[in-house]
């Protein structure tokens, strides 16, 4: 069991978030359901919990009720390696939501992801100080983050 498990809470479509986000990640799986009893206070016999994993990472997900909301101030970073990668989940997870700036989305149940090439952190660490300044205003430029336009501004000379 990993030590630290993130736990979302949905006021009464847990159900529906888990099975979105087992469609959109591969090698994710429910690996239990709890329900609510006669004592409620959700509906007997509804999801109360949902543990599952996406990618071998545990997490929970909870029917609470409506006292509780997500936040962008907590975001999921997916590391991408290819651009392709990155396009397929941008599409996934943005359906019905929203985008921002610098590869932020909030996905249709209002969770927020971070999709991120992984070459970002590498241009982004780079020695030459000038380097990162470009790299980081070509990013601030995006919306959904773009391998190639990041490598362009790594690479061009002044």
């Amino acid at each position: 069991m990993q030590k630290i498990t993130p736990s979302f809470w949905f006021d009464n479509n847990a159900e529906e978030a888990v099975d979105f986000y087992i469609s959109v990640f591969t090698n994710s799986k429910i690996e239990s359901v709890s329900y609510y009893g006669e004592e409620g206070p959700g509906p007997a016999r509804t999801v109360l919990t949902i543990s599952f994993q996406l990618f071998g990472q545990q997490f929970i997900a909870i029917n609470g009720g409506p006292y509780f909301s997500f936040t962008p101030a907590i975001s999921l970073v997916v590391n991408c390696e290819s651009q392709a990668e990155v396009d397929e989940y941008w599409e996934k997870l943005s359906e019905g939501g929203s985008t921002e700036q610098c590869g932020w989305l909030k996905d249709k149940y209002g969770i927020s992801w971070q999709i991120v090439p992984t070459i970002l952190g590498e241009l982004m660490q780079d020695q030459d100080p000038e380097k990162v300044r470009r790299v980081t205003k070509a990013m601030l430029q995006m919306v959904k983050l773009d391998i190639n336009l990041l490598l362009q501004a790594y690479e061009t000379i002044n």
